[in-house]
């Protein structure tokens, strides 16, 4: 499955980790703005440890999180949240589209940037002026989730807002903050042009790996009072530990493909947590049910069967 920490990135994780709705996969692209300049008055850039630390440790500014922070001059990301998690740059009025939720991914980048920033005695007007370093990587790892190389709504060339709800809806691909439902901003102003010849959807994902519940349920009987190490339809066990790793359940040390007492209680803990199911006493006895591994699958990129 894609990486769900940007490789390369600062890793500063914020918590508060709930899943998007699904639908169409998105990213969307932000500038920090947190300066108003001019041509006439130019502004020095915010130094990029200033916006880390808003976002990573301020607690005004965790509340408005993206997922990565880019400085374009450097080429430095910090991520603060799971790609297959929510961030929460958007604006999301009750009643209406669940801005920053719709998607099976929505990725939210901020570019630190605004416009007639100065660096030295340089002054850049539009993000496009920068050197945008790191791009690249940026755009692959957001396409790797498979948002495709596309803008629905057209790529940002000027701070005018156009926004389409039913575009948005059933549209897969990047759109800029003056794209969104729901949302009055007008960044990010201008965005770089795709890095390579694909710009439309990426390549078909190879099928995701089948995890069968009767064999998952079997290895949770069967391995806690075998001999140490025991393994049970291990191919299939170690699909669910590395997952339950992932989401920070379970030790590295005990991905073994054997679903011992430690692997029943990281499972256990995965049926607590909201992501899955939320479930209480006897139903979050660490055996894992169709609805819980589904969504750990969800998550994780393997398929339920029975």
């Amino acid at each position: 499955m894609p990486d769900l920490w940007m490789p390369g990135a600062t890793r500063l994780d914020i918590g508060d980790h709930q899943p998007t709705d699904g639908g169409p996969a998105k990213a969307i692209a932000h500038i920090t703005w947190d300066r108003n300049a001019t041509a006439a008055k130019p502004t020095d850039l915010v130094p990029y440890e200033t916006l880390r630390d808003y976002f990573g440790r301020n607690p005004a500014g965790r509340a408005v999180a993206p997922h990565l922070l880019w400085d374009v001059f450097t080429g430095r990301i910090t991520q603060f949240v799971p790609a297959n998690c929510r961030s929460k740059s958007l604006a999301d009025k009750s009643g209406g589209t669940r801005t920053n939720r719709a998607g099976s991914v929505v990725i939210q980048i901020e570019a630190l940037f605004f416009p007639y920033c100065r660096i030295g005695n340089t002054v850049h007007a539009r993000l496009i002026d920068t050197p945008c370093k790191g791009w690249a990587e940026l755009q692959a790892w957001v396409n790797s989730w498979s948002v495709p190389n596309t803008w629905p709504m057209g790529r940002p060339t000027s701070f005018a807002p156009s926004r389409s709800e039913s575009v948005w809806e059933k549209k897969a691909g990047w759109y800029g903050h003056s794209q969104v439902p729901e949302n009055d901003h007008q960044d990010p102003g201008s965005w770089p042009a795709f890095v390579g010849a694909q710009t439309t959807t990426p390549t078909t994902p190879a099928a995701k790996p089948k995890v069968s519940v009767a064999h998952v349920v079997a290895a949770a009987r069967k391995d806690p009072p075998a001999a140490d190490g025991h393994t049970t339809y291990k191919t299939e066990v170690l699909l669910v530990e590395k997952a339950l790793k992932a989401e920070g359940l379970l030790p590295a040390e005990y991905v073994d493909g054997s679903f011992g007492t430690k692997t029943i209680a990281a499972y256990a803990r995965w049926q607590r947590s909201q992501a899955g199911g939320g479930y209480t006493g006897a139903d979050a006895d660490g055996v894992p049910g169709t609805k819980s591994l589904t969504l750990l699958g969800a998550r994780h990129g393997f398929q339920v069967v029975a």
